[in-house]
């Protein structure tokens, strides 16, 4: 079961990074401030996300 959880906190973690990549390149680019911010909100829900299944494997990982 922690495997599970391990696995998808591992994803949420790599959807965080390509998010946070993204919303640099749009500011680096000068696009859209729109943009960036609801990119970077993406972001924070993200790891909010990848932060319960971090801890769900700990938990679950303790036996």
């Amino acid at each position: 079961m922690s495997t599970t959880f391990n696995i998808i906190a591992i994803l949420f973690m790599l959807a965080v990074l390509f998010v946070l990549g993204r919303g640099l390149m749009n500011m680096m680019r000068g696009g859209s401030g729109n943009t960036s911010n609801k990119l970077m909100q993406a972001r924070v829900v993200l790891q909010f996300i990848a932060l319960v299944f971090i801890l769900l494997a700990l938990y679950f990982s303790r036996g």
